[in-house]
């Protein structure tokens, strides 16, 4: 739902009324993840998607229906071996889908407004939804900011928004959205719940250090995927609005100064393209220290070899080297700033997503992969969500 946060927070504003759809769990190859929605105003408006097209009219009839009615619903599609034409993904995935009305007068509606003004500013928050269990739970919901007081609730045991707000603030750490399980007093004890957490955060970064060409074409493909995206270079002439339009801040400051005092997180990718040792060397010193996702270093083989030894001499480990991707990017013969640009993001998605970077044909390799690993999430929760 906070995928569509900006659309739907001027539905709330303008007085509207809607139902919105939730991906909730995925198993299998599905075209969408947890937490992509759709929305269906009173007037039949639709904006968003939960399946790139496959369930898209039967999401639609269920929004209509839970306005009327006023009920969420839970509902399961997948792939019919035995009715070609039945509504299902035609991909063989399995996808489970919350639809939940929000109406004038709705318990939730207060709550979900004020998560979809905070997704529209671009801060971080997290909503909290029952998705199974008792129906007089469902339709409720708890909006849990990064610190502080969390707002709605469940209306049924005081411990289980506390505990949900807790788990959630987990999920919101690493920007995930997913769900968990856990009893109806917040505990493991008693008739389980599901609980679907989605989190909004703000983008996350992308630092290139150098103004060369290949940044100017890094940072529209870095804009592209939505990263919010930093050029640093020490060299005022090169380092200007003027060569990096896009860009969403310009640093004019030696690299690894401005990489000590910047704030970076568990999300940022520190792309290197300056191909001067003076300025390679203190900036890996430090970036392979610092808990990023992705450090990539510009140079051929031989400026690699030249690299690791003077970074080595500098007391960088070989653990920490292992880190280092380098040369940078995925292998696609590219050769102009838009083709290596496209091969250092390449291998920038594959990261995050846990891709192997091999080509698709022929290989055994699932099309969608979860990218975080089950023993790295946060909270009490099925490894397979719902399945």
């Amino acid at each position: 739902m906070l995928d569509i946060a900006a659309e739907l927070h001027r539905w709330v504003e303008q007085g509207r009324e809607f139902a919105v759809a939730t991906v909730v769990a995925v198993g299998g190859s599905a075209p969408r993840r947890p937490g992509a929605a759709l929305a269906v105003d009173a007037d039949g408006t639709v904006i968003g998607s939960v399946s790139g097209g496959c369930v898209e009219g039967a999401v639609y009839d269920l929004c209509g229906q839970a306005l009327q009615d006023g009920e969420s619903v839970l509902e399961r599609f997948g792939y019919s071996d035995e009715d070609a034409f039945a509504v299902g993904l035609t991909c063989g995935g399995i996808i489970d889908i919350l639809v939940t009305p929000v109406r004038a007068g709705d318990l939730v509606r207060p709550v979900l407004a004020s998560a979809l003004s905070a997704a529209a500013r671009g801060e971080a928050a997290a909503v909290a939804r029952i998705v199974s269990g008792p129906p007089e739970l469902r339709g409720r919901a708890l909006l849990i900011h990064p610190e502080g007081p969390y707002d709605g609730g469940f209306g049924a045991h005081p411990e289980l928004d506390r505990t949900v707000a807790e788990e959630a603030r987990a999920f919101l750490d690493a920007g995930r959205t997913g769900t968990l399980e856990i009893g109806e007093r917040g505990s493991r004890c008693g008739a389980p719940l599901t609980v679907l957490v989605e989190s909004s955060v703000p983008p996350p970064r992308m630092i290139v250090f150098g103004a060369i060409d290949f940044a100017s074409a890094l940072v529209r493909i870095g804009k592209f995927l939505g990263y919010q995206v930093t050029v640093c270079d020490a060299r005022p002439v090169f380092a200007t609005r003027t060569r990096f339009p896009e860009a969403d801040e310009i640093v004019v400051e030696w690299p690894h100064t401005y990489l000590e005092r910047t704030q970076v997180d568990g999300r940022t990718v520190l792309c290197v393209l300056t191909h001067d040792a003076k300025f390679d060397v203190p900036l890996l010193q430090l970036a392979l220290r610092l808990p990023v996702a992705y450090v990539g270093a510009m140079g051929s083989r031989r400026t690699h070899l030249d690299r690791n030894e003077r970074l080595r001499e500098v007391g960088v480990t070989e653990l920490e080297l292992a880190r280092l991707r380098s040369p940078i990017g995925l292998d696609l013969g590219a050769r102009t700033p838009e083709e290596t640009a496209l091969s250092i993001a390449a291998e920038i998605v594959a990261g995050r997503r846990g891709g192997s970077g091999v080509s698709l044909t022929g290989a055994h390799t699932p099309i969608h992969h979860d990218e975080t690993p089950a023993a790295d999430r946060p909270g009490r929760r099925s490894a397979q969500g719902l399945f």
